[in-house]
């Protein structure tokens, strides 16, 4: 049988894991706000309209942040539109989905909705047809105590306390020539600096992202970020990543080898920004928000045929994505590569929440279930807090069209505050089991706690409303730990959970 060993140390840390790469992200898109979170008449609709069976499925998440309202929708989007009485606001032509939108959902109930989900509000600016002027008002609205217009009008909508949005995006993708409003580098750089200068002015508290590259194949990544940085280094907080992963081929081990770049990726953008901040002899250190990541390919034929029958219509199930086994196994691997990247990726928002390329599924007037990407993302976000490990992981290998000597087995470990340590391992092996023998000594006394298996042997396996628990995590034996040697059976194509909990 196939081995691999991982050596940790309480000491070898990378950093503290900053629980917002666990957020996710709501856009005005297909049905993830109408439909998804929100459906009146709905029979788990609250008195608001919110779908208490989808808020369940969201705290089971944990999710502490959640990006809103976009996207692309945000770079043509007016935020006056989404304040005030429902019936007098305006229902506006979408153009960045080919639909309507009724503003029906805007801050305040967004507001209402994080509060119920436990999760926090991280709001998108618009700084594609609009710039600095309107973002200081939004600011001023939403974070101001009281005693100025915008706060004043915030008061008379309803919101006597502010809404204290703490974490703010300075547009989305603005290189990318599908985005209304698009700029290049200097025109971007001049435009984030300004407005992030007025934002800070009304309140000094707030955490500012800048727009990365929309892609790492953009033509403009690299240059982008190092031209924009020079322009509004210090007056931004992070930098924006996205990135998406999809099977053309279909060949899982190709697939499954993704997070190699993911991983390539997040270097470089890092490698850019402290470039930027020697040039300038600067003492700050710009992290991350990784605020668009996912698998994305399974709907883009199904939404060109959507839009063409239906353009302008409302709520469209658009990038209903529904993900199977291995799509779950690349999922846990990108998140793996999050956690050892965790000194600089601070923020990661899974895009999306719900129906829109999301773990959770709705169908209008019936029932929510978890698709096969919930598990590794709970998973996840229950155990993996507290620091980060920097194990020494030795592991077989294989070569595939992309890239050579591809790990079989990926593996990270993180540490809570009580002296427990978790192992995330996804055994990309397509048929062989693997075990893995790690040396946990520096940890003193340990038991195991529990290893959660999630496999299936179809990697095309997929949930369903009718069949929910199709692709489930169980709880699997045989994890043996003697002498601070942990032997553990990783079986093929796998995702595993191993919890050890200090005696």
């Amino acid at each position: 049988m196939k081995k691999a060993t991982m050596i940790m140390d309480k000491d070898f840390t990378i950093g503290r894991i900053d629980k917002r790469i666990y957020g996710s992200f709501i856009e005005h898109l297909g049905r993830a706000v109408y439909g998804g979170i929100y459906e009146p008449g709905h029979p788990t609709a609250d008195e608001y309209g919110f779908r208490k069976d989808v808020i369940e499925l969201v705290r089971k998440l944990d999710v502490p942040v959640v990006r809103y309202p976009g996207g692309n929708f945000v770079s043509g989007f007016d935020w006056e539109d989404s304040v005030g009485p429902r019936d007098q606001r305006p229902k506006r032509l979408d153009l960045a989905w080919a639909t309507t939108e009724s503003n029906q959902v805007g801050m305040h109930e967004f507001a209402d909705w994080c509060k119920k989900a436990n999760t926090e509000m991280m709001y998108a600016i618009n700084l594609g047809t609009r710039g600095a002027d309107a973002a200081r008002n939004v600011v001023e609205y939403a974070n101001h105590k009281g005693g100025s217009y915008y706060s004043d009008m915030r008061i008379k909508n309803g919101a006597k306390d502010p809404l204290d949005i703490k974490l703010w995006c300075l547009g989305n993708e603005m290189d990318g020539p599908w985005q209304m409003g698009q700029k290049t580098a200097y025109e971007y750089g001049r435009a984030a600096n300004e407005a992030a200068k007025m934002m800070r002015l009304v309140d000094p508290s707030i955490e500012l992202v800048a727009c990365g590259s929309s892609a790492h194949d953009m033509p403009t990544f690299g240059s982008w970020e190092y031209e924009m940085l020079d322009l509004c280094y210090e007056n931004v907080d992070y930098v924006s990543l996205h990135r998406y992963y999809g099977n053309p081929s279909n060949k899982t081990a190709d697939f499954l080898a993704r997070s190699m770049d993911l991983d390539d990726f997040i270097k470089t953008v890092v490698s850019i920004c402290d470039a930027v901040g020697g040039k300038k002899h600067s003492k700050k250190k710009l992290n991350l928000s990784f605020d668009e990541w996912n698998v994305w390919y399974h709907s883009n034929e199904q939404d060109k045929e959507i839009t063409k029958a239906d353009k302008w219509g409302n709520a469209l199930p658009l990038l209903e994505d529904l993900y199977n086994f291995e799509d779950a196994l690349l999922v846990g691997s990108m998140l793996i590569t999050f956690l050892r990247n965790a000194d600089r990726v601070k923020i990661a928002c899974l895009a999306q929440l719900v129906n829109v390329i999301a773990p959770i599924m709705t169908r209008n007037g019936g029932g929510a279930w978890a698709q096969t990407t919930f598990w590794p993302i709970m998973h996840a976000s229950a155990f993996g807090r507290g620091t980060a490990l920097r194990p020494v992981l030795q592991s077989p290998t294989y070569d595939c069209t992309d890239y050579e000597n591809v790990p079989l087995v990926d593996a990270t470990a993180t540490m809570d505050d009580d002296g427990n340590v978790t192992i995330f391992a996804v055994n990309r092996d397509m048929t062989d089991d693997i075990v893995l023998d790690c040396d946990l000594r520096a940890f003193g006394e340990l038991e195991v706690g529990e290893h959660i298996l999630l496999h299936h042997d179809d990697v095309k396996a997929i949930n369903t409303e009718l069949n929910p628990d199709n692709v489930s995590p169980v709880k699997a034996n045989g994890a043996v730990l003697d002498g601070g040697q942990l032997t553990i059976a990783l079986p093929s194509l796998s995702w595993n959970v191993i919890r050890l909990i200090k005696k």
